[in-house]
Formats: structure tokens, sequence, C-alpha cells
């Protein structure tokens, strides 16, 4: 019966999800202007995709990262991997000079950003996990320290780089769906793709994996390779999405704790759903309040972190009372 009633409530955010993307594509389109209707559809089609995608890799990423370190409000953003993936971007953009191959050719930059970001992520965080005992307050304040760490390399990097190669990499690193890397669209669907389709027996594990570490085993999980794994599957997710449009801190902690309090299940499959079609509402909703209420005065990305820090403060203060 709770199996059928969330099937139910997934329909209804499908039809939510399809109503905002109805919405985006039409609203405020001259359809008596050929060109014009043209003209909108060209820009806004890759916007939407990209939204579409990201929302995709966050949601995915972000609920399976909890059932990682067993935790519902930590997300990859509270551990620095939003911060981790400026600093390689920064880095190599440092290196390279921005008037390199890596700086012109969007496809090249990304599969260097997304290879070291899978490797040093995936190393630093596997560590952390095991020497911690996947402790999360511990795992916390690690975590708080890394992203400081990350911040300030990072910002040592921009005040000793060039002033004009700084305006070229500042781009990258605003989130905003103004500005959509529309370039590495194919390639970011084929490493999503791939990613789930490898990584597949790990995902089908999660209700497992949630039980503890000591269940998981005795019921013949190879416990640590499939943590591993799906924190490379998780890192990869996260990279992808931040490649395409830049940070998004604290999307990852909302939808993926509005699709544990609306469907209320152990079930990995539908909370991996509803996670990703609330991305995609709350994208798609919040870009075309940018574009036709704000005018572009203020991305997407400054809502999301607002009031994803007031929900973070919501969710530790109702789980202390708990």
């Amino acid at each position: 019966m709770k199996t059928h009633k969330n099937h139910l409530r997934l329909l209804i955010l499908l039809l939510l999800v399809l109503l905002a993307c109805a919405g985006y594509m039409t609203v405020g389109v001259h359809f008596e202007n050929q060109k014009l209707f043209a003209y909108a559809m060209r820009i806004r089609t890759p916007k939407l995709i990209a939204m579409l995608i990201t929302a995709f890799a966050i949601g995915s990423a972000s609920i399976v990262f909890q059932s990682i370190i067993n935790n519902t409000i930590v997300t990859p953003c509270l551990l620095g991997m939003d911060q981790l993936y400026s600093l390689i971007h920064t880095a190599v953009f440092f290196v390279a000079g921005s008037g390199s191959f890596l700086a012109v050719n969007a496809n090249a930059a990304f599969a260097v950003d997304l290879a070291i970001m899978g490797a040093v992520a995936t190393m630093i965080y596997s560590y952390l996990f095991q020497k911690t005992n996947h402790n999360v307050l511990y795992v916390l304040l690690i975590g708080t320290v890394l992203t400081s760490f990350f911040s300030s390399i990072q910002t040592t990097l921009t005040r000793v780089m060039d002033p004009n190669e700084y305006d070229t990499l500042l781009t990258d690193l605003v989130a905003s769906f103004s500005n959509v890397n529309s370039a590495i669209l194919v390639l970011s669907v084929a490493v999503l793709v791939l990613v789930a389709f490898a990584f597949r027996k790990e995902l089908a594990l999660l209700d497992v994996l949630t039980l503890g570490k000591d269940q998981a085993i005795n019921l013949g999980v190879d416990y640590d390779r499939c943590i591993r794994r799906l924190l490379l599957g998780v890192t990869l997710y996260i990279a992808t999405a931040t490649a395409m449009v830049g940070p998004l801190a604290f999307l990852g902690l909302i939808i993926a704790n509005l699709s544990r309090q609306f469907l209320r299940t152990y079930r990995h499959s539908q909370l991996i759903t509803g996670s990703v079609l609330f991305g995609m509402a709350v994208l798609i909703g919040g870009q075309l309040l940018v574009e036709r209420v704000f005018v572009y005065s203020v991305p997407v990305s400054v809502f999301i972190t607002v009031g994803g820090g007031v929900y973070f403060l919501y969710l530790l203060l109702t789980q202390r009372k708990a």
C-alpha cells in the first residue's frame, strides 16, 4: 500500500516537473514570430537540458552519499567537494593559462577536471571515512577544515593570477544557468550513463548498506569495496554537474531531504527518483523566477544557498529535538 502511495506521489512530482518544463519553454515566447520563436528555443533548450542533467547528477549523488555515511544531513557540499572542484579547476587554469588548449577546449578541460577530482576526492574521503569509522561529527569537522583549506589555496592562486585570466575563470566558478557550458552536454550525459552502468551492482546494494557495516558484511557484501566504488561514482556525478553550471552548494541537501520526508521509505530506487524530480522542479522553477521576475540580476545559486542554509539549520534543530 505504501509503495503504491509513493508511486502516486512520484507521478505527481513528475507532472509538476513537466509543467515547470512547459512553463520555462513557453513563458514570454513570441509564437507569432518564427524567427523569435526559433531563437528562444535555441537559447532555452540547452539551459533546460543542463538543468535536467544537473538535477539528475546532484539528486542521485546526494542520496547515495547520505547512505554511504549513514546520515541524512550530510551532503557532498558540506565536506568540501564543490570547493575541491573549484580548487582543481583553478589550479589547472593557473598552470595551463587562459590561452591553453585546456582553457579553450571545453571537453578537454571537463575531462581533466573530472579525472583529477575523481582520483583526489576518492583517496581523501575514502581515507577520511575509514579513519573516523564513519563518525558523523568527526567527518563534518574534518570536512569543514578541508573546505577552508581548499578555499584558502584557491584564493591564493586567484590572487597571484593575471586579472584577465581571473575574469575568464570566474565565469566557470559562479553557478549560473545563464552561461551554461553547452559544449559538454553530450559528454556529461555519456559520463553519467557510463558511471550508473558501471556501478549498477553497488547501487542495487544500497538498501543493504544502510543496515550498517556489520549487517552488510554478514549478508555477504564486500562493504569497503562497495563504499569506495560508490564514493567514486558520487564524486564523478558532483564533478560533472559542477563542471557544467558551477558549484551549487546545498542543492543536494534540500532535494535529498525533501525526497526522504515526502516518500518516507527505505527503498533507494524511490528516494533517488524523488530527489531527482525535486531537483528538476527546484532548478527549473528557480531559473524561471530568475529570468522573468529578477531579470537575471541574481543567479539561482544565491536562492539555493540561502534556502539550503536555513533548511540545514532546521534539520539540525529538529533532529536534536527528536
